[in-house]
């Protein structure tokens, strides 16, 4: 099962041209003209086409956003990253705490002031300033915000669903001093329809359900009884909630004695419980099966697109080590400044040394459904771990037998993103000098899937949903390994892993997940393969 933040609004159109138009910086102060320009690749696409306008959004309507801002010395935070994350480098492991990447790399105060100020000036309510000083929240009506960001916000009826949102008519605007430190105003539309797929289940049965126990999972990726994940930190994220009376009954079954998940929510949270409980229940669960012993934290944020990035920065400013996502949507389905916007938060977490892995959808190469080839966003990210989809047959005796790729594994190349300098060595013709996905995978087709218990009952789910889980507690596992070793945290991942050249993976040659197939080495079905937990972690610490 994949878990899609289901977003209906398209890529954006062009920056509009700066405008000469009156501002104020403070709040009854008179001052001079001045130029105001626009926030590039943040507004949404075809309106007209796709909706049909019924309004406007009633003044006094009360309006959260969060305000990107772009890294300072950003190519120097490139370098940085580059160097830290690699295997070969003096540099690895050397990551920054909070504190180091805000004065390297984050606004300066006097910045900070400069945006808050003119915020606090137009009447906003001006919220959490988060670590690394690159996003800040506030909150107003919507007569403020439209005064502040320079648009107007309408109300719209989808033409597909009928849906009702309201939007921005035109890209937000800034006086230009401060639009030329802001990257994205998230929270100005609210077209974003956070949605995940229907879990892939059999009938519910008393017992496991069917799918793969703890045992199976762990005994086919070779994960050792040593290592349990105790000590570690993971953490989730979520746009639903869980009931742990689930979780409760799943780790009894199986006798597995992990800690009770905490609850962190963001921005208020999920609100009540949805369909998606059954994805945040399967999350947990896998985790407790492979790394039983680790705190899992599950953040919850409400969704929205001001929403997802404060939950990821939620996750940065905790400084929990490694974080599965299972939320994603097709590239085209997002504006270019929300990818810039999340991109800056997992780029700033492989500075601090955090891993996240992200799973690559279940809808094979056709993520965006349009009938061509698409990846799915965040697995997609550079700073990002993009996980794909197996079928895993294990022996009587739980080790691992054979594994092909899962037909629905998402994968392929990335419209948005070049190749980064450590997928190089493996470049394809058919990635035309694009990031190519997944870089792992694991166990995600349905029949058999993982056994969980949810809403009460046992069932057995699948889809890339569980194969991120089943690498973020490998991850888990093996800074177990490093911290008693004296050694750093994996951190963002994929230049170790691409560094290892398949040593420590099983490398899948069978299976096509539609326009690509399964072949020797990293391919765009299963990337390098699933992990041998005890091989791969000797590789990785050397």
């Amino acid at each position: 099962m994949k878990s899609r933040l289901k977003l209906l609004g398209l890529v954006a159109v062009p920056a509009l041209l700066a405008a000469a138009v009156p501002t104020a910086y403070a709040a009854g102060t008179l001052q001079p003209r001045s130029t105001r320009a626009a926030i590039t690749g943040d507004v949404l696409k075809g309106l007209n086409q796709n909706a049909t306008h019924t309004g406007n959004v009633a003044a006094g309507k009360r309006i959260s956003v969060a305000i990107s801002l772009a890294p300072r010395n950003d190519k120097a935070l490139d370098t940085f990253v580059a160097k830290v994350t690699n295997p070969r480098s003096s540099s690895y492991g050397h990551y920054l705490t909070k504190r180091q990447f805000a004065a390297r790399f984050g606004r300066t105060d006097a910045e900070i002031k400069q945006l808050k100020d003119y915020l606090r000036a137009q009447g906003l309510s001006v919220g959490t300033i988060h670590s690394g000083n690159l996003l800040v929240d506030a909150s107003g009506t919507a007569a403020q915000l439209e005064k502040a960001f320079g648009t107007k916000l309408s109300t719209w009826k989808d033409a597909t669903t009928g849906r009702a949102f309201y939007a921005n008519d035109t890209a937000p605007t800034l006086p230009t001093a401060i639009a030329s430190l802001v990257s994205d105003v998230a929270g100005l539309n609210n077209r974003a329809q956070l949605h995940h797929q229907a879990p892939s289940t059999v009938t519910p049965h008393n017992g496991p359900g069917g799918g793969y126990t703890p045992a199976q999972l762990k005994g086919g990726y070779n994960v050792s009884g040593t290592y349990t994940g105790s000590g570690q930190k993971i953490a989730l994220l979520e746009f639903d909630g869980f009931q742990q009376s689930n979780i409760t009954k799943y780790d009894t079954n199986y006798s597995l004695g992990s800690p009770t998940p905490t609850v962190q929510k963001v921005d208020g949270g999920s609100g009540s419980l949805g369909d998606g409980q059954v994805e945040v229940e399967l999350d947990i669960e896998v985790l407790h099966a492979i790394a039983p012993k680790a705190n899992v934290t599950v953040f919850e944020g409400p969704n929205s697109d001001a929403g997802e990035v404060d939950t990821y920065q939620a996750i940065v400013d905790s400084g929990i080590p490694t974080t599965s996502i299972s939320w994603g949507a097709a590239e085209s389905a997002r504006t270019t400044s929300n990818i810039n916007a999340v991109d800056a938060v997992f780029k700033a977490g492989a500075a601090e040394g955090l891993g996240f892995y992200a799973a690559s959808g279940d809808d094979g190469s056709d993520d965006a459904g349009d009938g061509g080839t698409s990846v799915d966003y965040p697995a997609s990210d550079p700073y990002v771990t993009g996980v794909g989809g197996t079928k895993l047959t294990v022996t009587s005796s739980n080790a691992w037998s054979k594994e092909v790729a899962w037909s629905g594994g998402g994968g392929g190349k990335s419209s948005v993103f070049k190749i980064p300098s450590w997928q190089t060595a493996v470049q394809k013709s058919a990635g035309g000098g694009y990031r190519q996905v997944p870089d792992v995978s694991a166990h995600a087709n349905p029949s058999p899937g993982v056994s969980i218990y949810s809403q009460g009952s046992w069932s057995s789910v699948g889809g890339t949903s569980a194969a991120a889980p089943e690498w973020a507690a490998f991850a888990a596992l093996y800074n177990q390994q490093a911290a008693a070793a004296g050694r750093a945290n994996l951190g963002f991942a994929n230049p170790a892993l691409y560094a290892a050249s398949g040593t420590g993976f099983h490398d899948i040659t069978s299976g096509s997940n539609g326009d690509y197939s399964a072949a020797t080495g990293w391919d765009f079905t299963t990337g390098w393969g699933s992990y041998n937990a005890a091989t791969l972690a000797s590789k990785l610490l050397g």
